[in-house]
């Protein structure tokens, strides 16, 4: 069994390595009382007066409580940031890097700005957490990039991956969880996803390219797509086939 996780956790890629292991060490730290969740939060105050700039990292990092939300966002965070790694972005690990970065610094906006309107002010107050809106966001491209798969939510109903994050909303809600995570991460998904993805096909113009400097920090790897054989997928609708 030991073996079999150690080999698991060796076959992931680098940035979902990293960051799993990143998260689930703080996590885990911080329910030891080795760290303090207070010296992790976003605090714009802090940041801009105390030079803490750290705080802009590891609020990304912490994920809460270790109960079963955490094991939700633990599993989401090792699924489908591995498959958009492994998939969608295989030989581009420097772009799913920029990936993660400019879904931070949208969150981080948000929040900031958010702060800052009347009426909204005191809803963005409480956010000071944004590990498990950039954890959506992964979820928000992925199912944007794989629209038509078959998928099952807890073996009640079927869907396709297209309304993978409204179902994942949907529970949170009925759990009693609060929906701002998740909404916040599904704009800064689609933000990304609209700006790589289809503007370029509108106007033959790329806003996000990626820095050579991260570009410099990846080694190209050969591309090699294999369809996995237990995935199913749904027809395409008919207008998109026809316009194809």
């Amino acid at each position: 069994m030991a073996q079999a996780v150690e080999e698991w956790y060796k076959q992931m890629p680098i940035i979902t390595r990293s960051y799993l292991t990143a998260a689930v060490v703080t996590t885990v730290g911080c329910s030891l009382e080795i760290i303090s969740p207070y010296n992790l939060y976003l605090n714009p105050t802090l940041v801009v007066k105390q030079y803490q700039f750290w705080r802009l990292v590891t609020n990304f990092l912490y994920f809460r409580n270790m109960d079963l939300d955490f094991l939700f966002h633990m599993f989401f965070l090792a699924r489908y940031c591995k498959l958009l790694e492994e998939n969608s972005f295989r030989g581009k690990t420097a772009d799913f890097l920029y990936m993660l970065l400019f879904g931070a610094t949208v969150l981080t906006g948000i929040v900031l700005i958010g702060g800052m309107i009347p009426y909204l002010s005191v809803s963005f107050s409480k956010i000071i957490f944004l590990s498990n809106s950039l954890t959506f966001m992964m979820v928000y491209v992925w199912s944007k990039q794989n629209p038509y798969i078959h998928m099952s939510f807890l073996g009640l109903f079927t869907f396709t991956a297209a309304y993978l994050p409204w179902v994942l909303l949907g529970f949170s809600v009925l759990v009693g969880a609060s929906p701002w995570g998740d909404l916040l991460g599904m704009i800064a998904g689609h933000a990304y996803y609209f700006l790589a993805f289809v503007y370029p096909r509108m106007t033959d113009r790329r806003p996000l390219k990626t820095p050579s400097f991260l570009k410099a920090l990846f080694a190209d790897e050969p591309v090699v797509v294999a369809r996995p054989e237990d995935v199913r997928f749904a027809h395409a609708p008919f207008d998109e086939i026809r316009q194809d």
